[in-house]
């Protein structure tokens, strides 16, 4: 169970305090529901992804996760200076065992199918190839929630299937908190829906009452 608790969210920037991205966000999300964020372009979805993985910080509020979380699978969490092979070695000694690294980092490497580049500096590779590399390291590990921001459209046609049955397999023993612009996507994922309207979180049981109430919107 993943609990929010009165979350709001603004970010200061170089002219003051910016607007409230999120306004009171007060939701719980049950053990093994699988659940879609849905709301426009700039509504926050991301934003409270990133809280609900912890990667970022409410300014006010609260997030209460009874469950390991994975972080936010496609957005962010590398060291840009350090090649995918450090990044993954530093992610594996703090997720896992040293007796377990090397077969980890085998795996993380035969995943994410960077070849040669898995030994570059992060800073250096394309949005789909850091995307493959974090894809590859939340698969490494097992999570009672994972986190996924668009993860499974990184990649061309014959990896983004790859990441979808990996993705899939992972969500037949656990659940998923996902991001995507893609209906068919989270139609295939996801059972619930969290419609985030005017920085507020509205919970439906079903996806497809939270995906007719977006469209209806959009047309007002």
């Amino acid at each position: 169970m993943i609990v929010v608790e009165n979350v709001h969210k603004r970010y200061i920037t170089e002219h003051g305090a910016g607007k409230w991205v999120l306004r009171g966000i007060d939701v719980t999300i049950p053990p093994r529901q699988s659940v879609a964020l849905i709301g426009k372009n700039g509504a926050g979805k991301s934003t409270l992804l990133r809280i609900i993985g912890g990667v970022d910080h409410p300014t006010k509020g609260r997030v209460d996760r009874r469950s390991r979380v994975s972080w936010p699978m496609g957005a962010g969490g590398l060291e840009g200076t350090l090649t995918g092979r450090q990044n993954a070695k530093f992610v594996c000694r703090v997720h896992g065992r040293e007796s377990e690294l090397k077969d980890r980092l085998e795996f993380i490497q035969g995943f994410a199918e960077l070849g040669e580049a898995f030994d570059n500096p992060v800073q250096t590779y394309s949005s789909g190839m850091r995307s493959r590399l974090q894809f590859a390291l939340s698969l490494a590990f097992d999570f009672d929630v994972y986190i996924s921001d668009e993860v499974t459209a990184a990649g061309d046609a014959s990896f983004r299937k790859k990441a979808a049955d990996a993705f899939k397999n992972k969500t037949n023993e656990a659940s998923v908190i996902m991001v995507s612009h893609d209906e068919s996507t989270l139609k295939q994922f996801c059972q619930s829906g969290i419609w985030i309207h005017d920085g507020q979180a509205f919970w439906f049981d079903a996806l497809e009452d939270a995906l007719r109430e977006y469209k209806e919107n959009l047309r007002l």
